[in-house]
């Protein structure tokens, strides 16, 4: 069997160039400064790096160190009989201040009345209170937010998911308990002066 034959076309008008077309055409093709234009209104998400970094290596970090204390690691530290400032020198070998949020206090204060040995411990007049400008008072959120603007802090926690979020964080060191004492990772001084690794 052999092909079928199309039939005309009927009322097909070939599209006219026009004087208008061609300039049109011109203006957007081959007008390499319009380009530019189009990249110069795109914003540009480029992340801003801390000048305290070198790599992953964090320089603003030194004795004596802030340590920016978790509800739950003073809970912890007081079911395993540790004095926070104690504790922190002897993982360190070094001066430390902890330092509480107002976030932190608020949500010590929430807990009642079960947790008043924390509340007292939090306001022992040698830790440094860090007022929150922000709305609310969800403490993982504003210690995250803190720590990403300045990395001049230590975070002491025992929260999986703080931990997991700070972990992102590229030069924020993390201590933790482990064995009935405090430990740290992420700060590579520390573990050569002795600190446990585990």
């Amino acid at each position: 069997m052999g092909k079928a034959k199309k039939g005309p076309k009927f009322a097909a008008v070939k599209k006219i160039l026009s004087s208008k077309t061609i300039k049109k055409y011109k203006e957007e093709v081959l007008n390499p400064k319009k380009k530019d234009q189009d990249k110069e209104k795109l914003p540009r998400n480029v992340p801003q790096v801390s000048s305290a970094l070198f790599f992953k290596y964090n320089t603003a970090l030194g004795p004596p160190y802030r340590v920016i204390v978790d509800t739950n690691f003073i809970n912890f530290s007081i079911q395993n009989k540790l004095d926070l400032e104690k504790g922190m020198m002897d993982c360190l070998y070094a001066k430390c201040t902890p330092c509480i949020t107002d976030c932190v206090m608020a949500e010590l204060e929430k807990l009642g009345q079960k947790y008043r040995v924390a509340l007292r411990i939090a306001k022992d007049p040698r830790f440094d209170r860090l007022p929150c400008t922000h709305k609310g008072t969800y403490a993982d959120d504003c210690i995250v937010d803190r720590v990403t603007q300045h990395k001049c802090y230590i975070v002491a926690t025992c929260d999986r998911d703080l931990k997991r979020r700070i972990r992102k964080i590229p030069g924020v060191p993390i201590m933790y308990i482990t064995r009935h004492r405090y430990s740290i990772e992420r700060l590579p001084e520390a573990t050569i002066g002795g600190a446990p690794r585990i």
